[in-house]
């Protein structure tokens, strides 16, 4: 098989080529290697690759082939892994100046199980600074590209892992998703991202920005590559306090027999209207139509506490990314500015900072600092805290009438790199629709519905499930993926420009 064939084969595909023989794991590090070799420069990606250590995982994975032994699903695929979780002897910078060089003396848990389930690590992907942004254009590393126009942007804050896999340079990535970040970049970049259920995938050595919030996930091509990939990094762990001590839904097999038959499948009006483009609300109506087609019975919600969802969120994230960024103070690791013997550790720690973090970081400390001050706190905080419960209680009266709910994953397709740049409030505008769930915790999922009229760029069509019944994603994504494919007589991301 010829490298641009072994690139745009699904996860699936090349773990079963690789399981027969069909396929070396090394053949398919070394593709998916030169494409990256080829196309990176204009896409940026990556920020680190780590050719020899993933050549040694790949020749790892053929040895054990060769003496006989059974390789797990995943076993030899290639994957793109997100800069915020630690790899030992892997440089991890959450796309900050302040890690810049930072080599990690020990694995995340979830770096751990990717290893541990022969998964190949490629190398780290860009991001926006500390997972604060929607478009990686707050990475200190530059921006990424989107595969389909590289004038504009892949999504935030996970936007390098997105564009890893529309760019064929990965089948698998994995993102981090606090207030979609995960699946803003999947809508934008016609992929398959996931947020599982709040602590289902282990948070230790994944760098904090807001604990009560962030949470590790699947990115992929498809619903199967992302449920299988799902199955690999999920699962309770003992060093992660938040972590769920509950089994991992049935993710493959959900998958695998995809179905809204009989479903009840919920529509929230307050997601659409001002600020929705016409086209991703046109290719909404039509995946809310073809779910009827497919058996659903679609019923109408009404939540009117997520019209506070985002005031709420840009509240409790900065608070909590507030105290979890003060551990960088240039004493312990990371960079450290101004140590010639002529300042005092105070001035050490404020000239690191100042040197260290980027503009959006700064913002978002300095609001995170004054909402908890003393006097205002109950004022933001507080209130901010209590909206949440009011959302979760939302969510619980709907899904007690429907078992999934729909929306647009965001309000518009891709942006312009630059477009939203000196305006933070057009930008949190994209996570819209995404940040209830996160507020509430509950498991959720973005996958392509097709391209909006206006520029033919991808639209994403975002379904939400209760916590811990995560395979509700799997089952109704299947269902409509198989639907849409067979519309358009191929995957979607066959229509994106060639690189």
């Amino acid at each position: 098989m010829t490298d641009s064939t072994i690139i745009k084969l699904t996860a699936a595909q090349t773990a079963a080529k690789i399981a027969s023989g069909e396929l070396t794991a090394v053949e398919v590090a070394e593709a998916h290697l030169a494409r990256i070799e080829a196309v990176d420069e204009k896409v940026h990606a990556f920020l680190h690759l780590d050719r020899e250590g993933a050549l040694a995982q790949a020749r790892a994975v053929d040895e054990k082939r060769a003496r006989g032994e059974k390789l797990g699903p995943l076993a030899g695929v290639p994957l793109a892994l997100k800069d915020i979780f630690t790899t030992e002897g892997v440089p991890t910078t959450v796309g900050s100046k302040i890690l810049e060089g930072w080599i990690p003396p020990y694995d995340a848990t979830l770096t751990k199980r990717l290893k541990a389930a022969d998964v190949v690590i490629l190398g780290k992907t860009n991001m926006d600074e500390f997972a604060m942004g929607s478009s990686t254009e707050n990475s200190a590393y530059g921006p990424t590209g989107n595969p389909w126009d590289l004038t504009r942007i892949p999504g935030g804050s996970g936007g390098g892992s997105s564009a890893a896999l529309a760019a064929f340079e990965a089948p698998l990535a994995i993102g981090t998703d606090t207030g979609g970040s995960i699946r803003q970049p999947a809508a934008v970049t016609g992929t398959v991202g996931v947020k599982p259920t709040y602590g289902a995938v282990s948070r230790y050595g994944m760098v904090a920005f807001s604990s009560s919030l962030d949470q590790g996930g699947p990115c992929a091509r498809t619903v199967l590559d992302a449920a299988l990939l799902h199955e690999v990094i999920a699962g309770h762990d003992p060093l992660d306090s938040t972590s769920i001590d509950a089994p991992v839904p049935p993710v493959v097999e959900a998958a695998r027999n995809g179905s809204v038959q009989g479903m009840r499948v919920g529509v929230v009006q307050q997601f659409r209207g001002e600020g929705y483009q016409a086209g991703v609300i046109q290719r909404f109506d039509e995946s809310v139509e073809l779910l009827r087609e497919l058996g659903a019975e679609i019923v109408e919600l009404d939540c009117p506490s997520f019209d506070l969802a985002l005031s709420a969120y840009y509240l409790i994230a900065p608070s909590e990314c507030s105290s979890n960024l003060a551990r960088f103070d240039g004493l312990r690791y990371g960079l450290r500015a101004g140590d010639d013997g002529e300042h005092s550790a105070e001035e050490v720690t404020s000239l690191t900072r100042e040197a260290g973090f980027g503009p959006e970081v700064k913002r978002r400390i300095m609001l995170g600092t004054y909402a908890l001050s003393s006097g205002y706190y109950d004022a933001y905080y507080g209130s901010a805290q209590k909206v949440r419960t009011l959302i979760t209680r939302d969510f619980e009266k709907a899904f007690e009438q429907v078992d999934v709910i729909v929306s647009p994953t965001t309000p518009t397709t891709a942006f312009a790199i630059g477009e939203r740049a000196d305006d933070p409030m057009a930008m949190y505008l994209a996570d819209l629709c995404t940040i209830p769930t996160n507020l509430a915790g509950n498991a959720a999922m973005s996958l392509p519905c097709g391209l909006a009229p206006e520029d033919n760029l991808p639209v994403g069509l975002q379904i939400i499930a209760p916590a811990l019944k995560d395979d509700r994603l799997y089952k109704v994504g299947a269902a409509v993926e198989a639907a849409f494919v067979e519309k358009w007589g191929h995957p979607l991301l066959e229509e994106a420009p060639s690189l």
